[in-house]
């Protein structure tokens, strides 16, 4: 691309839907809530959402994440995060007597639902996801016995069933779409009487997201990626960017991460952001590139998001009081 020249035109492309998806929205919101209702300290188990900035803002409110049930006091609040949590878990902070909220986005619900459903039906249960990554770990935990992760395409050589006859795959719901269809690709080849879950499990706001990426990385001539490195949305949204043809692709928590010569020879800067993405965020990333004579923006739209979630139903009730009366019991 050589050196910019005067003349050449700087403009950023800004995807359109991005950040915040209802499971986040909805989380977020509940954390922010209970602490409004109960006061703090409430306790959170693990991130509510896999965003560095989400995450401190909520512990100067007073919420206090933990690893582990293990790490909350007796007679206090946890709040499950978005990612959902294994049924080991409920019955941890019950023995534990702590009140629950839990703030698992529905469409991970969704896919928990599933889990159980084809286990009871003596499935094999194929979970295509990444290993480690809490959801995994959560809708896992609903049929152990009965799950086997496949880790993208090249996993699917080792993976055995019992009868191929009665196997299924589920997925996580935030990965690519294009590499999980390519690893379904694959386990059907070697399992062809392979059952689909009933609904896609990739949720719509990693699609979209998805879809807009590829619409604006054809195009740029870098992307910058607004997102946490342990948001697995957020780096799929790398990898799509540059998959779809953009010069290069970067993620980053925040502008002054945002390294000058990155925009050596750019004319065009595309800027999206991950699902537990607050728009603020954006915003800082927007202001730094007009700094640098990136003011024209042009809003790539991919989709319409109009989908909202009810907030977690333990919000409606006084868990302080629940919370001592177990302790107390």
């Amino acid at each position: 691309m050589g050196r910019m020249t005067a003349t050449t035109p700087r403009r950023v492309l800004l995807a359109a839907p991005r950040g915040y998806c209802a499971g986040v929205d909805r989380a977020v919101i509940a954390v922010e809530k209970a602490l409004e209702q109960y006061g703090s300290p409430v306790y959170v188990r693990h991130e509510i959402v896999h965003n560095k900035y989400v995450v401190q803002t909520l512990e100067k409110k007073g919420a206090i994440f933990v690893e582990d049930t293990a790490e909350v006091p007796e007679g206090s609040i946890v709040m499950f995060s978005a990612h959902g949590v294994a049924p080991t878990v409920h019955k941890e902070a019950a023995e534990r007597k702590l009140a629950t909220i839990d703030a698992t986005c529905p469409l991970v619900t969704k896919v928990h639902k599933e889990a159980v459903r084809f286990a009871q039906d003596d499935f094999d249960i194929l979970l295509i996801g990444h290993e480690g990554h809490e959801e995994v770990i959560g809708t896992s935990g609903e049929a152990p016995e009965h799950i086997t992760l496949v880790d993208g395409p090249e996993d699917v050589a080792g993976v055995e069933v019992r009868d191929p006859s009665k196997v299924v795959w589920l997925s996580q719901t935030t990965l690519s779409v294009d590499e999980t269809m390519e690893t379904v690709g694959a386990l059907k080849e070697k399992f062809p009487l392979l059952i689909s879950p009933p609904s896609d499990d990739i949720c719509y706001a990693t699609q979209n997201r998805q879809i807009a990426v590829k619409q604006m990385g054809a195009d740029a001539d870098l992307v910058i990626v607004v997102g946490s490195k342990n948001s697995s949305n957020s780096v799929r949204l790398v990898e799509v960017a540059l998959g779809a043809g953009a010069g290069d692709a970067h993620l980053v928590d925040f502008a002054d991460e945002i390294d000058e010569a990155w925009l050596d020879g750019v004319s065009t800067v595309g800027v999206t952001s991950g699902a537990s993405v607050p728009e603020v965020l954006v915003d800082g990333v927007l202001a730094w590139l007009s700094e640098r004579g990136f003011e024209d923006v042009e809003i790539v739209k991919a989709a319409e998001e109009s989908i909202t979630f009810s907030l977690p139903k333990e919000l409606r009730r006084d868990l302080r009081a629940e919370a001592a009366a177990l302790a107390g019991e």
